[in-house]
């Protein structure tokens, strides 16, 4: 069964996405996994201090997979402070994860510099026939103003 939407869980990822406003390690985006009202794992974008697919989700789904002991994370839900890429929604529908929650938009981390293919998770559903039910625009306000942070530094790596 699918939890019902909660807060708290977007505002975990969300304090995770502000941890890269100081420390710069990677893109100001967090991500927060829960089954069965369990958090499972709480992440952060670590692209400049790893490698290219070290994304919220990316780690989130790893830790995940690590405490599940397994790929199949079939009834979890993942938060995400942004719209996950083509990447990440691959990989969130390779781990079967059930429901993406999500803040703000591709397009909105796209004007501001970043490196993203502006394919939109309703699409990327529909071109692969997936079933994962995708939730936009949750905690928008607050998930916009990180972006309004990171826009505001002066010196920062787009990716």
């Amino acid at each position: 069964m699918i939890e019902e939407l909660n807060e708290e869980y977007m505002r975990l990822a969300i304090k995770q996405a502000r941890k890269n406003i100081s420390n710069l390690d990677g893109g100001p985006f967090g991500a927060c996994i829960v089954k069965d009202s369990e958090i499972l794992a709480v992440a952060r974008n670590l692209v400049l201090v790893r490698d290219a697919t070290s994304h919220a989700e990316i780690n989130a789904i790893r830790a995940a997979s690590r405490r599940m002991k397994s790929f199949d994370l079939s009834g979890c839900v993942i938060y995400s402070t942004t719209e996950p890429c083509p990447m990440c929604f691959s990989a969130i529908h390779w781990a079967r994860i059930s429901m993406i929650v999500y803040g703000t938009a591709i397009v909105d981390v796209k004007k501001l510099g970043f490196n993203e293919l502006t394919i939109s998770n309703e699409k990327m559903k529909d071109i692969g026939n997936s079933n994962i039910k995708i939730i936009p625009g949750f905690l928008l306000e607050e998930c916009a103003s990180i972006l309004k942070e990171w826009d505001s530094l002066g010196s920062k790596v787009f990716y």
